[in-house]
């Protein structure tokens, strides 16, 4: 059957102790059971390695070039064992995230800490970015997991997803609009600070423009998320973002979308063909209980 790595235990047990008994004492066997695999050993390596005298047991020289192999492959067969256990029980390993930057700021970001409470020793990557961007870099394998806006055409048949909640987006303006909600009519009216192309709601937008019949005039374009709402702040002009960024922002003023808006649908995207990372599956075990606490 070949060199077995409880052999190698075994036998660097009865060349510590240089006694049969006592070293089937030490590691839990029987005598017999200990002498039986050590030979077997020793013809599996065509050579004696213990020289079994009456008064102590000996190495032989194939016996003392084997004992600290022995000891150096056992040692690292541990390494290698107490590692894997720390990555399952989470003591160590990865998570790798992607999130919009709407939700960076809120739903990422309370997820996180929560996740970092519970398992402290898990390295945490997060990748900000649209969602388009994100899912190309999901399915090239640069993320665990992602947190999207599903797309009215579908998502990418190589990822799973999974629904989590309906977002509004509300019209973000440094000045009072003078009405309660904005029809997507009434954006023709304004210049439109735009997200660079890769961001949902660029596309979301363009295409709810469009159906309404006309073409957005852009005061400046090509921005991410604190661009735009910065631009907005100055003056600029008026930008769609999701509600949930206005937080902390009190020289932004929110007029809603008058129904049925813009819908969009927050979504928990992974790849098909690969299986969840425990680090992985203990995030979405948080966020999904942290959903539900909301």
């Amino acid at each position: 059957m070949g060199m077995q790595l409880q052999q190698l235990r075994y036998f660097v047990a009865v060349a510590e102790s240089r006694h049969f008994t006592q070293a089937a004492e030490n590691i839990g066997v029987t005598q017999p059971t200990l002498s039986k695999q050590i030979h077997t050993l020793e013809m599996d390596l065509g050579a004696t390695l213990l020289n079994r005298g009456r008064g102590a047991i000996t190495l032989t020289p194939a016996g003392e070039a084997l004992l600290p192999l022995a000891r150096r492959i056992i040692a690292d067969a541990d390494t290698a064992r107490s590692e894997i256990g720390d990555l399952i029980g989470l003591r160590t390993g990865r998570l790798r995230l992607g999130a919009t930057p709407s939700l960076c700021t809120s739903l990422a970001a309370e997820a996180l800490r929560a996740f970092r409470d519970a398992h402290p020793g898990v390295r945490l990557q997060v990748e900000e970015g649209g969602s388009q961007d994100l899912v190309r870099t999901l399915t090239r394998g640069g993320l665990d997991l992602a947190l999207i806006i599903l797309p009215e055409h579908g998502t990418d048949p190589a990822l799973e997803t999974r629904p989590l909640l309906s977002e509004s987006l509300v019209v973000a303006s440094a000045y009072s609009l003078g009405r309660r909600e904005v029809e997507i009519t009434d954006l023709r009216h304004y210049d439109l600070v735009m997200f660079r192309p890769g961001y949902d709601l660029r596309d979301a937008t363009l295409e709810a423009c469009g159906r309404a019949g006309f073409t957005p005039r852009f005061a400046v374009e090509g921005g991410e998320m604190d661009a735009v709402l910065g631009f907005v702040e100055a003056g600029l002009g008026v930008a769609l973002v999701p509600a949930m960024v206005l937080a902390g922002r009190p020289r932004l003023r929110a007029t809603p979308l008058a129904a049925p808006g813009i819908p969009r649908t927050i979504a928990l995207a992974q790849r098909r063909d690969v299986e969840p990372t425990h680090a992985a599956r203990a995030f979405q075990e948080i966020l999904l209980a942290h959903l539900a606490d909301r």
